[in-house]
């Protein structure tokens, strides 16, 4: 298992800074097959007012919890573990096997599970599932509400509240970069203006001169708009992408657990799980019922 996550984790990292080196390339690349002079683009200065502007702008607008998160879901776009369909049908798979071990022991049964998770070997059988901590508290605070006696009426107007607030922490996270990205080209043209400044400050020091100061300002106007829209603004993308699979995969518990407090079976309970996923990360429906008949074999055989 960790092996396939390690080779996961390797293409979204490469994925990544693949974007990342073709609008880079691409863009110098022209700059200088069109004859340009690269030393002329290296404005250090520029790029401290632009991005560190940037970055104060986001300090200042956005509460410190808030921001650490955020920096850590940016490390995600990098370092994390990308969503597939294995990880949609583990958690497929765990849903089938707590929801069959309810219906054949009782819901007491779930309680050992759902009160220590860390040492559930149901759970350390599936470490994708294990390692998302947010999924996990909000499948075992649900299934201690269900233990506890809530109808499914009850249970499902609670969780429905734990995956709204996940539906607004999407658009949150995604608005705050997007926010940055707005702002870049007009913070570019800050430093393009500051540059004119200095070029009006030196006019009498011959057009050389002079021409070197204007070529420094639009630099920075160049650097904005590149940063806002071959950088920030596809990585702000990509973060709501990201958060829309979290959402997802919190509304596929929410569904299948809702399921099974009606009394349907596992097996029905699953499939409503399965149809909440979006198409292209939803396993099909006989690989889901093959692995669910595979899964009621080995507990017989355990």
């Amino acid at each position: 298992m960790s092996r396939v996550t390690n080779q996961e984790r390797g293409k979204t990292e490469l994925v990544a800074i693949i974007g990342i080196v073709v609008v880079f390339g691409c863009v110098i690349g022209g700059y200088i097959l069109s004859k340009g002079h690269l030393a002329t683009l290296f404005q250090p200065y520029e790029v401290l007012v632009i991005v560190g502007a940037a970055l104060g702008g986001l300090i200042i607008g956005t509460p410190s919890i808030l921001l650490m998160s955020l920096v850590n879901k940016m490390k995600n776009i990098f370092l994390g573990k990308p969503m597939n369909k294995n990880t949609f049908m583990d958690l497929l798979k765990i849903l089938f096997e707590l929801f069959d071990l309810g219906r054949k022991d009782g819901l007491l049964a779930l309680e050992g599970h759902a009160e220590e998770p860390e040492k559930s070997l149901l759970f350390q059988k599936y470490p994708s599932v294990a390692s998302n901590k947010e999924a996990v508290d909000f499948l075992c605070d649900s299934m201690k509400m269900l233990v506890g006696g809530a109808g499914p009426h009850e249970l499902e107007e609670l969780m429905e509240l734990s995956v709204e607030i996940k539906e607004e922490e999407v658009h949150k996270f995604s608005g705050l970069l997007q926010g940055v990205s707005d702002g870049l080209p007009a913070l570019g043209i800050v430093a393009a203006v500051l540059g004119i400044i200095i070029t009006m400050g030196s006019i009498s020091e011959g057009p050389e001169v002079v021409g070197h100061h204007v070529a420094a300002s639009l630099v920075g106007t160049f650097l904005g708009v590149l940063l806002s829209y071959g950088l920030v603004g596809p990585l702000s993308n990509n973060l709501g992408i990201m958060g829309q699979l979290e959402h997802q995969y919190m509304a596929c518990i929410k569904q299948g657990l809702i399921a099974f407090s009606k009394g349907n079976t596992a097996a029905v309970s699953v499939e409503f799980s399965r149809r909440s996923i979006f198409s292209d990360y939803r396993p099909g429906f006989k690989e889901v019922e093959e692995a669910c008949k595979a899964l009621r074999v080995a507990a017989k055989t355990e």
